[in-house]
């Protein structure tokens, strides 16, 4: 049992964590209702009135539905690319034996060492490489994006696979499966609360991403919500009452998907976490 103290003080201080956590959001909502302005002049005080002229203006100023239609097209093209080649190179690493006993580590530790370089590092060198194979609009995001969450997929997946037993690839194959039908028959349908978990945290990162996609994207046509935000900026003057209230459009649906999904982040992330 925990003692009473160390309960009533373990409460208090998800609250504080709590709180801490909300508030930017809550301001952010309050700042939605205020002019630009206000926002400048006292950011903290509550709005004079209610009023939805800011999000009216967002509405007017950007093109949600195409915001969002490209957004959709690079999160599902990057996603279903990166999952193909993480669970090709997580299943030869977890599932399958080398002949050289260091090939594995080896390979292993390549992918792996993804997760030590800062994809913003690499902003400038994959700006040259897709300049070099001609790729532009939406497929200059989804080959970076795709590239950047092998590592962290590598990483679950393997950790994931490895825990299986080994006795369900030899049934599998004394039934007859071969290598792709072990692979998508078998394994694959298992490993579905880890990829789930791959699935939200690459949609998430992909619906935030910004840097990428405001060097890459030159075509306004093939914006992502993440630039929704620049239209707002001038040379000389930022409509911050327009800013705020389009990243309050861009962020609930984020917030309800993660919601709605949190449980399968919390499966997946424990799932692979007995050994890896």
């Amino acid at each position: 049992m925990v003692p009473k103290r160390k309960k009533i003080a373990m409460y208090v201080a998800m609250i504080i964590i709590t709180a801490i956590v909300v508030f930017p959001f809550l301001w952010m909502v309050l700042l939605s209702f205020k002019s630009s302005s206000e926002i400048m002049s006292n950011p903290l005080a509550m709005p004079k009135a209610f009023n939805l002229d800011n999000f009216k203006h967002a509405l007017e100023t950007l093109n949600f539905p195409q915001l969002y239609a490209n957004t959709f097209v690079v999160c599902i093209l990057s996603v279903v690319l990166e999952l193909i080649i993480t669970f090709c190179s997580s299943f030869v690493i977890a599932r399958m034996e080398f002949k050289h006993p260091k090939a594995k580590s080896l390979l292993y530790g390549f992918l792996i060492l993804g997760l030590s370089v800062s994809p913003f590092i690499l902003l400038f060198p994959v700006y040259k490489i897709n300049i070099f194979f001609g790729l532009s609009g939406k497929w200059a995001l989804i080959f970076p994006y795709a590239a950047s969450s092998i590592s962290f997929n590598t990483l679950l997946l393997t950790a994931y696979l490895k825990q299986l037993p080994t006795e369900i690839d030899e049934a599998a194959v004394i039934d007859g499966c071969n290598i792709w039908q072990l692979m998508v028959k078998v394994i694959l349908p298992m490993a579905k609360p880890v990829i789930a978990t791959i699935v939200i945290f690459n949609v998430l990162y992909i619906w935030n991403e910004y840097p990428y996609a405001s060097v890459m994207l030159k075509d306004v046509s093939d914006y992502t919500l993440s630039m929704g935000a620049s239209f707002f900026k001038g040379n000389y003057t930022v409509d911050y009452g327009g800013i705020v209230a389009s990243s309050l459009m861009i962020i609930v649906p984020e917030l309800i998907f993660y919601g709605l999904f949190q449980k399968n982040i919390v499966e997946g992330m424990t799932a692979g976490a007995v050994k890896g």
